[in-house]
């Protein structure tokens, strides 16, 4: 793992897996990703992942037009950079996940490293009263669809959107398997270093949020890989900043956002994505680290720059 004492902190803004049910607070109007986008880089986070939305229910959507409500007025109110994502959510097709994308050419997209089971239907415990139709069947139904990530459509993305667009990758790993099929494609000469491994913990369908699998994950990796990837993790729900924080302590980055956990403490909603952001910054400034700058992940990360996206 290549450590350093500036640490990138990812904000994911919205996802596809929460519904608006689930959290008031949760944005889903162009104007509302805007608004969290930029109040969390000035937070302190320097890249920000992002989804889409249709702005009439909040429900999941790839339609690169909605994407393009909101993409150029975060680039021209901010430097952070934008990351598009490949996953969009497991009920949409292979070209719907990959039509903003490509449209956009952004500086990184995600890349899940593996099919998967994804089930969330647990969050529904929480909800006393769905407010649109589509949100109940969504959330309960997430234990029957399989999140498609297979080798095939991996080597796609890593065509279309690398090798055609500049594009580098924030490569979500779900599980140790994910590690190793990362591996084959640098093998291959498909992908290049440094890369960007975001380990997830906490999904069911993935690997669970047991510290030791964290630092099972890092050995794996590093024995993969060597010095040639950056570590961020994700810990999903409650297991977000006990996650974060052990991985800052062992010298990697982390992301936070209302994408991968709605609440900022125990039984505490977080009012938006910025105060997460300042969460994990504290933690981090506490732990004597510094925050990088987008400028800093950008020559971290090997990143073409804001001017080569197409937004």
């Amino acid at each position: 793992m290549r450590r350093s004492e500036k640490v990138i902190i990812t904000c994911a803004v919205t996802g596809s897996v929460h519904t608006p049910s689930m959290s008031p607070h949760l944005p889903v109007t162009p104007d509302e990703i805007v608004t969290q986008s930029l109040a969390a880089a000035e937070a302190g986070a320097a890249i920000l992942h992002l989804h889409a939305r249709n702005p009439a229910d909040g429900s999941p959507s790839g339609d690169p037009a909605l994407f393009e409500a909101f993409l150029p007025r975060i680039k021209q109110s901010t430097d952070a950079v934008l990351n598009i994502t490949t996953g969009g959510s497991n009920g949409m097709t292979e070209d719907d996940r990959l039509a903003a994308a490509k449209r956009f050419s952004p500086e990184v997209a995600s890349l899940n490293m593996g099919t998967m089971n994804f089930d969330y239907g647990a969050a529904a415990i929480r909800v006393p009263q769905w407010r649109h139709v589509w949100e109940a069947d969504y959330v309960a139904s997430s234990g029957d669809r399989i999140a498609h990530n297979t080798p095939r459509f991996i080597e796609r993305v890593i065509r279309e959107l690398g090798e055609g667009e500049g594009t580098r990758f924030e490569f979500e790993c779900y599980d140790v398997g994910h590690l190793y099929m990362l591996a084959q494609f640098a093998d291959r000469g498909l992908v290049k270093p440094p890369f960007f491994i975001q380990c997830i913990f906490g999904i069911l369908g993935g690997i669970g949020p047991d510290i030791a699998n964290l630092t099972h994950m890092v050995g794996i990796a590093d024995r993969l890989f060597g010095d040639d990837y950056h570590l961020s993790v994700i810990g999903a729900g409650k297991h977000q900043m006990g996650i974060a924080a052990v991985s800052l302590a062992m010298g990697g980055n982390a992301r936070v956002g209302l994408e991968d956990s709605l609440y900022l403490g125990k039984g505490k909603l977080a009012t938006s994505n910025a105060e997460q952001v300042a969460k994990l910054r504290r933690i981090a400034e506490e732990l004597s680290l510094e925050i990088a700058t987008p400028a800093e992940a950008r020559a971290m990360l090997g990143l073409k720059g804001g001017d080569a996206v197409r937004f």
